[in-house]
Parts: C-alpha cells; structure tokens; sequence
C-alpha cells in the first residue's frame, strides 16, 4: 500500500504551527509537502516571478497529494490559501483544518 501524501497550506506567517502539523502528520506515516520557505514569519521578499515560480511549485504539490492540510490559526485563510483550497477541492483531493472551518465561515 502507497504511503498517503499530504500537503500542508496556510499563511506563511505561521511557520511553527506549520512545522508542528509536518511533525504531527510524519509521526502518523504521513509523507509530507509543504513550503520551503516561511515568508511572512522570516521577512523575506520574492521579487513577482519568483513569488509566481514557487506558487506554481505549490500547486504541484497539491496535484500530487491525496489531501491537504490547513493551518488556519484562528481561522484565518488568506487569499492564496483560498486559491489552494478551491485547486484541491476541483480535483477531489480532501481537505482538513487545524481549526474548524465552514462555508459560513466565508470559504
């Protein structure tokens, strides 16, 4: 039997949240994408193409998931996170939250 892959979306500002779901999901024989970069939390600047390369990048990694996973804290999605969402959702792949999340919610 395959090993299940996940990738792992949010903010980049949340890098160890991030990093605690990597941890928690490997421990449970999870084989795990998520960025290689955090953003947000390190302050660092990607001039447009490189921002667009590795957002491509992203993706990728979600085409070959099985399902991603989340980390809204607070439940916060921004609008790249919604992007990602809405790609897993088009090609069936599941979908989890950290925090509990709803249409309501403004998904």
């Amino acid at each position: 039997m395959r090993t299940k892959v996940v990738t792992v979306v949010g903010s980049t500002k949340f890098e160890k949240e991030t990093r605690e779901v990597i941890a928690l999901l490997e421990r449970l024989s999870y084989a795990v994408f998520s960025v290689g970069s955090f953003m947000h939390a390190e302050g660092l600047k990607f001039d447009d193409e490189t921002k667009e390369r590795l957002d491509r990048l992203h993706q990728e990694k979600i085409r070959g998931s099985d399902r991603i996973f989340v980390v809204n804290v607070g439940g916060y999605i921004g609008e790249s996170t919604r992007a990602e969402i809405a790609l897993a959702r088009s090609l069936n792949i599941e979908v989890d939250y950290l925090e509990p999340w709803s249409i309501e919610d403004g998904e």
